[in-house]
This record gives structure tokens, sequence and C-alpha cells, in this order.
């Protein structure tokens, strides 16, 4: 029987802008062998797919059809177009040895189908794998140096974009704002990361490829350190030299919101009374909850009554507490409300008092720096010597990884706080002052309509101490049992209870000034 080859052609992969040519030019080159050696062609095979691992398809075809019978020989530009792994030469060598594969036909390499010549394919393939190995090292070492110089392999994430100039990442001045908008609006704790995705969506963000992004692609971009400066790579991570988009603060806020509602799961869309989850019930400790009830009058008209009253879902116990209206709880809580209000004359007065402390401030905050700057340059102490005890082989790699992790997390906060505190030394005087704002427009919100800004404004007075018992709201006696008083709002309260039975007591409030401590 004449022998019959099949040519087999391959490229190292499927995307056409690279290695263009490969395909053309060996099947030009292997044609023009065949006609000038007399070699019988019965079929040309073109695979594109690298030959690193095995599980070629046209590869695999190929080797069957010569178990089969219908050729015994192959016509290949170089053996490492057939194999660059051991099983796949194992297979050729044990085709020849089997005689189903009689010949093998290079342009490039000399091969007889002898022991001398099975021995020199079997080294032909060998260094071929060894090519391969070879380049992942060189591709592994070259990324390992590229993460010690702080930057990250790979694609940018959405709000930068990879500069082929520079190679490196870089900001996107187009998406990066909208990307800081997301973390700050999924900080605030009452954004889902569906609308997050609706926000991207309504700003024209969009994937790669053309489409919008899912609640799991937020979820990945709201947890990536890499907006805050680091990078993960390899399961641990480095500190990187790209401008960061959000900072640590904002970042450790959103991780907050986002551990506190991974593990919730809503079934369905509830949008509970104002009021809701505010007030325990009195007798059991339950939470009271709200209903509102339809009432049909005989003139055709339908009207909505909201009623408050315990959920009464403890077992074994009959609760007797009753319902009570919405707008009567309503006024009951504005006037608990109204007994927490600042006095006009007061704010003027402590408004003067932080003016001179915000002085005092600027003249300290230079100590507080020094501090923060000493504790990072230990910081940085101790991560060398926790490097080094990891490469002397002193601590697992699990704990090196976990304690790295944990340095540098607190070494990035205290550079911000550092780098912050220069340039805003009383910082805390805004939330001093938004607070006295609060406290004197207290009034102006127990008079309004507004439910939830009474609801938010209780919360923040009262906690979890606020209780409905025979129809009245009341706080708790633990509300009352500060001695002396440790909640600033408790000490408004007190202050002013102060100044009702004392008329000697002048405008500037020497009361508050033993018990504030703002």
């Amino acid at each position: 029987m004449s022998d019959k080859y099949i040519l087999y052609a391959r490229k190292s992969t499927d995307v056409e802008d690279k290695q263009v040519l490969s395909i053309e030019a060996q099947l030009v080159e292997l044609r023009a062998y065949a006609k000038n050696e007399d070699i019988q062609i019965i079929d040309e095979l073109v695979e594109k797919q690298s030959a690193k691992v095995p599980g070629r398809p046209i590869f695999g075809n190929m080797l069957k059809r010569i178990e089969n019978g219908e050729a015994n020989g192959i016509l290949s530009w170089h053996p490492d177009r057939l194999a660059r792994n051991s099983i796949d030469g194992g297979q050729i060598v044990y085709l020849l040895d089997q005689t189903h594969l009689q010949s093998l036909k290079f342009p490039t390499f000399w091969f007889e189908n002898t022991s001398q010549g099975k021995f020199m394919l079997s080294i032909a393939f060998g260094q071929s794998k060894y090519y391969v190995d070879n380049l992942s090292e060189n591709t592994k070492r070259g990324l390992r140096q590229k993460v010690r110089r702080g930057e990250m392999p790979g694609l940018a994430p959405l709000g930068y974009i990879n500069d082929v100039r520079s190679k490196s990442i870089i900001v996107d001045k187009r998406i990066a704002p909208l990307v800081l908008q997301a973390f700050e609006l999924y900080a605030k704790g009452d954004q889902r990361l569906r609308d997050i995705a609706d926000f991207l969506a309504s700003k024209g963000i969009k994937t790669t490829g053309g489409l919008h992004l899912k609640k799991d692609q937020i979820a990945k971009m709201l947890t990536n350190p890499f907006y805050y400066g680091h990078f993960r790579y390899a399961g641990e991570v480095h500190e990187g030299k790209h401008a960061p988009i959000v900072s640590k603060k904002l970042f450790d806020e959103v991780q907050t919101v986002f551990d506190k509602r991974k593990h919730k799961r809503t079934t369905k869309t509830n949008t509970p009374k104002p009021l809701c989850g505010l007030l325990r019930c009195g007798s059991c400790s339950m939470m009271v909850t709200a209903d509102t009830i339809p009432k049909h009058q005989k003139n055709g008209i339908t009207r909505y009554y909201t009623y408050y009253h315990c959920t009464k879902k403890r077992k074994g116990v009959k609760c007797p507490e009753p319902h009570i209206r919405a707008e009567l709880l309503d006024e009951q809580l504005s006037n608990l409300l109204t007994e927490y209000t600042l006095p006009d004359s007061w704010a003027v007065a402590l408004d003067k008092m932080l003016d001179t402390d915000e002085q005092k401030a600027e003249q300290t905050s230079g100590i507080f720096i020094a501090q923060a700057q000493t504790k990072i340059a230990s910081l940085q102490g101790k991560l060398q010597r926790l490097l080094d005890s990891y490469l002397d082989q002193d601590i697992e790699r699990e704990v090196y990884l976990q304690k790295k992790a944990e340095l540098l997390s607190e070494k990035k906060s205290l550079e911000e706080q550092s780098g912050k505190l220069a340039l805003a030394a009383n910082a805390w005087l805004k939330p001093a002052r938004q607070w006295l704002a609060k406290a004197n427009s207290i009034c102006e919100i127990a008079k309004s309509d507004d439910l939830l800004a009474k609801r938010e404004l209780c919360q923040e007075i009262f906690g979890s101490n606020l209780i409905l018992k025979t129809k009245q709201a009341q706080p708790t006696a633990a509300h009352y049992s500060f001695s002396p008083p440790e909640n600033i709002w408790l000490a408004l309260r007190a202050t002013k209870e102060k100044r009702a039975l004392s008329h000697s007591v002048s405008e500037n409030c020497p009361f508050m000034v033993r018990v504030r401590r703002l």
C-alpha cells in the first residue's frame, strides 16, 4: 500500500490578529514540499489551538483516522506543531510502535521510523515542552516583578484604563467620578446592588461586551481594594502605585454596609410604615408594627386609617396592649422631641466656644500628625520583620498573608488620617456644628408632618429605648439610668431641667459646660 499522508497545520491561538500569517505560510511550504517529494496528501487539517495541554479535537480525530487505517503518515512543519506536551507526543510515538503510523515528514526536521529516529523525535517533543514550560516561568517571573513594582497585572477594573504607551493602569477621567458616586451611594446604607447597577446603567456604563453591569459585578467592584490603592494578586494584597479613586475610609464604610447585607435575602418588596421598627411593646417587648385599615362610609367614600400595635408574636404570652392611631402616636413623639430642643441663645454661646476650640486644635494638630507618622514607621518595620520571618520559613504562608493584609490595611488608614489631618485638623468641628443646628431645629421637625425625619431623630436620641404602653409612647427607665449622662441629648435635657429649677442660671448655660464634652 502506498503511503497516504494527512497534512496538519496549527497555530497557538484562535485570535485572528495574532500569528495571522502562520497557517497560510505553513500550508504554502507544506504543499510545495509534498509536490517536490511526491507525497500523496489525502486531507488537509488546520487547527487554531495551543498544544500546551492535551485535548485538541482536530488532532485527536486525526489520530483516530490513522488508527482506522485511513492514512499512515503525517506531514507537518515541525514536531512542535504536533505536540508540546508529553501525552500528545507519547501518542505519536505509540502509533509508530504499533505500526499504525508509518512515517512522519517535516520540512525542517529529519525523521526516520527507526529506534534512533523515534529517540530523536522524543527529544524534539521534549524540547517543545521545555520551551512552553520555560516561557511560562519567564512570564510568571515578569508578572511577579510587576507586582513588586506596585503594578497589577491584567485588565484594569471599571474606572481605569490600560495605557498601552506606559504599560500601566491610569484613571479613566470620564468613568472614575461615576464609580466614586456609586461607592458614596452604597455607603449611605439605603441603596441596593440593583440600585447601583441601575445608576451606572442610567449613565451609560456598560461592559466590554456592550451589556449593563449585573449585581455580582457591582458586588465585585464594591469589594475590590484596587479602588483605594491596593490590589489582590494570587490571593495576596499588595500596595499599588496607581491613583486611588475612593478613600480608604469610604471603602471601609462600604464594606460595613456590604457585610450587614450579604446574608440577608429579600423575597418581596415591602414598604413599611414610617414609624415601624421604632418602638417596642411595653408589656411583651415585641416590636410595634402597623396596619392600614380601610373604612367604607355610607356616602361611598373610602378612607384609610393607620394603626400601630404590638406584633404579638411571642408564644405563650397574650399581650393586652391595644392599638393606637398614627396621628396620636405622631403627636406623642413630637412632644417627646420638643424636650430636646436647643434654645437659640445656647446655640450662639456654644458656637463661640467651638470657635475657641478650633483655634486650639490648630496648634495641637502637629502632635497628632507626628504620632501617626511614628505609627506608620512602626508598621513598616513590622511588615519587613514579617517578610523576613516568612522568608526564613519561621511562619506559614497563610499566617503571613493574613498578617500582611492586616498591617497594610492599618498602614493605609493611618496614611489617610495623617494626610487629611494636615489639611483638616478641625474636621471634628463640622459634625459638632451640625449637631448644634440639628438640636436647634428639633422644634421645627416636631411641628412638621415629616414622619421619616421624626423617626430618624427619635432613633438618634432614644435608640431602642422607646416603648408603647397603654397607648402612650415613652422612653424606658434605662434611658435615664446614666449618671452623669453619657448621651449628649440626655445632657441637653438635664441641663434644661436644671435651668428651669434655677432662674439664676445665665444665658451662657454653665451647666452645659460641665456635662457637654462636645
